[in-house]
């Protein structure tokens, strides 16, 4: 199995991953999660990231730093000193190496989903490439531009961009409907003479600034979604793609919708991607947990689907029920991302076990530790054990 090796980039000083089919990275704010998943799409990738700067006309001259900065976002080529080290399986990738030019017919294996991916339809609309400045990370602005591409070429000509029939399987579509969009739909609007989505609910079409935080946030994950997943479309190639990251997939959502989006990413695993996760919500983190119990138990095959299912909700979905075949041959790894003084370093807390000995294992990382804090008060009240 191929690892993912930084050392000394930027604040992370030490860090080995190994990827499971679904990889959970967990950690504090500016921990290092971010920077550790650009640099393995920019290893991947590099031949990509350059033929996209020459292609937008991006000046280069032989200086491995305008690359970094165009990449990373300006000034960040400090991020890398004389002692960085960044190697996957047998790559590894070298500072001079990124000079290395890739033709216009280089493909991405690495499709990236950033967490400020609201900024790519901040006005109901995907942005193109060059509408941001050099300043936003080269992630950003590739997915904005794919969505755009999308968007503009990948709907067949349709006006509803949810739900689409040919999309999301039906428990999915359902289960989003429930959560986010409460039995509307999301219609083009193309009267201001720019396509630009709209909520229509009954006979009102909300326009995009109008919609709930939750409902904004989802749009450009469910898009995403789409170019990934369903009937195969000749604008998005998605069989280039090995890996795919989604960056904080819960940001804006109530746990019901975190659990539609859980769903599509078991469909992402289950079509051959490894899907790599980053995340502050303790509901990954109990789904991993709840996985890896159900794995190891002697429960048959048939058995360990029907509890999955009801962890979800979907027991009536014969779609979701055909989805999961197979999911329990799948594996899941979780790292949690500490700087305990001297730089980052990961930790591999895959078994989640809440009775390890070790507080960061046992508490996954944090995430736990309130919940547990509180159940532990509340039993103490319940039981009149005051101090």
């Amino acid at each position: 199995m191929n690892n993912l090796i930084i050392h000394n980039f930027g604040p992370i000083r030490d860090i080995n991953l190994s990827f499971g089919d679904l990889t959970v990275l967990i950690g504090a704010q500016a921990s290092g999660k971010s920077l550790c998943l650009q640099l393995l799409k920019l290893l991947m990738d590099k031949k990509y990231v350059t033929a996209t700067m020459d292609r937008y006309n991006y000046v280069i001259a032989k200086n491995p730093d305008n690359i970094l900065n165009f990449y990373f976002g300006e000034g960040l080529s400090k991020l890398w000193t004389d002692k960085t080290y960044i190697k996957y399986g047998q790559n590894v990738l070298k500072k001079n190496g990124l000079l290395e030019k890739g033709n216009a017919n280089a493909k991405e294996q690495l499709f990236y989903i950033p967490a400020q991916r609201i900024i790519s339809i901040a006005d109901g609309r995907p942005k193109n490439f060059m509408e941001y400045d050099s300043s936003t990370p080269f992630v950003l602005r590739q997915f904005s531009e794919t969505l755009r591409m999308f968007f503009q070429y990948g709907l067949n000509g349709s006006k509803v961009v949810f739900p689409l029939g040919y999309r999301l399987k039906s428990g999915v579509k359902a289960s989003l409907q429930g959560s986010i969009f409460h039995h509307g739909k999301v219609t083009i609007d193309d009267t201001s003479g720019q396509k630009k989505m709209q909520l229509s609910v009954g006979d009102m079409n909300i326009p995009f600034m109008a919609w709930s935080a939750g409902q904004k946030e989802f749009m450009p994950l469910l898009m995403a979604f789409y170019c990934l997943s369903g009937s195969p479309q000749n604008v998005i190639d998605r069989s280039q793609y090995r890996f795919v990251v989604l960056e904080e997939p819960e940001m804006g959502l109530h746990p019901k919708a975190i659990q539609s989006v859980l769903l599509q990413t078991i469909e992402l695993v289950q079509n051959g991607y490894k899907v790599i996760l980053s995340t502050h919500s303790q509901v990954l983190l109990e789904f991993a947990w709840a996985f890896n119990v159900i794995k190891n138990s002697d429960a048959t095959a048939a058995q360990k689907k029907k509890m999955l299912m009801k962890i979800f909700g979907v027991e009536r979905y014969e779609s979701i029920s055909g989805m999961l075949d197979g999911f329990f041959d799948k594996g899941i790894r979780t790292y949690y991302f500490t700087d305990k003084g001297n730089g980052v370093t990961a930790m591999d807390i895959s078994s989640l076990d809440v009775s390890s000995d070790d507080v960061d294992e046992a508490d996954w990382g944090g995430l736990s530790q309130f919940s547990s804090r509180a159940s532990e008060i509340v039993s103490q009240v319940i039981n009149g054990e005051y101090e």
